[in-house]
C-alpha cells in the first residue's frame, strides 16, 4: 500500500471508535471483542458510522456515478440460488427451494469501479483487512481473486428488493453508501441452518410468512459497515420505497486466497464471465455440504 493511502483511510474511517492503526491497544481489543460478541450472539454486527459523516456525500456521489453501470435483470430464483427447473425436477413438493422468488436488483462489477474510488480504497486497505480478520477470529483474510465479484456496488431501485437467500461465503462485509428514503430494511434469520443441518422446515416457514418470529430487522444508514455470517442466515432486503435507490458496497473476502465464483452464479449476477471464471470452473472446494 502506498504511503498516501493510510492517511486518507485514517481521515475517512472513525478511528477513534474503530482504531485500525492501533492493533495492540486496549481500544482495538475492545472494539474487536464487541464485534465478536455480536457475531457469536446474532451472526451480525453493525459498525455505525464506520465512515465518518463528513464523507457520506462522497459515498453517495460515487454510487450515483456508478449505478448506471450496473447489470440489471429480473428473474425467478429461489433461496438457494439453484436452477428453478432443477428444484422442480429433483426436490420434494414441500422443499423450500421449490418456492419461487423474484430477484429484482443490480450489481456494478469490480472492473467498473475505479481504483481511486473511496469504496475501492477501503476494500483494499491492509489496516481495514487486518481489523476485519480479527473481528472474524481469523489470522488474515484475502480479497477474492474474482475480477467481477470481489468488490461490487449493489443497486436496489425504488419498488425493487433483494429476495431471501443464503450467501456462498461464510462471512460477508458490506458498507451502506446510500440509504433509501424508506423501505430497504435488512431482514435476517440468524443461525437458521448450520454446517450439519439445513432445517428446511423453518426455512420454508419463513419464506411463506408463517414464522415471522424467526426474523430480525435492521435499518442501516449511510456509512454503516455490516459484518454478517450469511452462510447460515437466511436474509433479504425489503422493497425500497420513495425516490432514491439503496446502494451498498459489498466487500468480498475469503479465509483462503484464490477464490473465484462459479460460471453459473457469475453470469446470473453480471450477465457475463471472464477467462478467470472459466479457468477456475470445477476447482472450487466447499467447506460444507449444504444445498447451495
Amino acid at each position: 500500500m502506498s504511503a498516501s493511502v493510510a492517511p486518507l483511510i485514517e481521515q475517512v474511517v472513525d478511528t477513534e471508535r474503530y482504531p485500525l492503526f492501533q492493533p495492540d491497544s486496549a481500544a482495538w481489543l475492545a472494539a474487536v471483542e464487541d464485534v465478536r460478541a455480536d457475531l457469536a450472539r446474532d451472526g451480525c454486527s453493525v459498525l455505525t458510522d464506520f465512515v465518518r459523516p463528513t464523507y457520506h456525500d462522497t459515498l453517495r456521489g460515487e454510487g450515483t456515478d456508478l449505478a448506471p453501470r450496473a447489470h440489471y435483470d429480473v428473474e425467478l430464483v429461489n433461496a438457494y440460488n439453484i436452477p428453478c427447473d432443477r428444484a422442480e425436477a429433483e426436490l420434494p413438493d414441500d422443499h423450500p427451494a421449490r418456492l419461487p422468488l423474484r430477484r429484482r436488483n443490480a450489481f456494478v462489477a469490480r472492473d467498473h469501479i475505479p481504483t481511486d474510488a473511496l469504496i475501492h480504497r477501503i476494500y483494499t486497505d491492509v489496516h481495514v483487512q487486518r481489523f476485519l480478520a480479527a473481528c472474524f477470529g481469523l489470522d488474515e483474510i484475502h480479497e477474492l481473486a474474482d475480477p467481477l465479484a470481489a468488490l461490487v456496488l449493489n443497486v436496489v431501485r425504488p419498488g425493487m428488493d433483494h429476495p431471501w437467500h443464503f450467501d456462498t461465503n461464510e462471512f460477508a462485509v458490506s458498507l451502506l453508501t446510500q440509504a433509501p428514503e424508506s423501505g430497504g430494511a435488512f431482514e435476517y434469520c440468524p443461525g437458521i441452518r448450520s454446517e450439519d443441518e439445513e432445517n428446511f422446515a423453518d426455512v420454508r416457514a419463513v419464506l411463506t410468512g408463517e414464522r415471522r418470529d424467526l426474523v430480525r430487522r435492521l435499518t442501516l444508514r449511510t456509512g454503516d459497515l455490516q459484518l454478517f455470517r450469511g452462510r447460515f442466515a437466511l436474509h433479504r432486503v425489503t422493497p425500497v420505497e420513495g425516490g432514491s435507490e439503496r446502494h451498498t458496497a459489498i466487500f468480498a473476502y475469503s479465509a483462503r486466497p484464490g477464490v473465484v465464483g462459479s460460471v453459473a452464479r457469475t453470469r446470473q449476477l453480471f450477465g457475463r464471465v471472464t477467462e478467470a471464471h472459466l479457468a477456475a470452473e470445477g476447482r472450487t472446494v466447499r467447506g460444507d455440504r449444504l444445498l447451495d
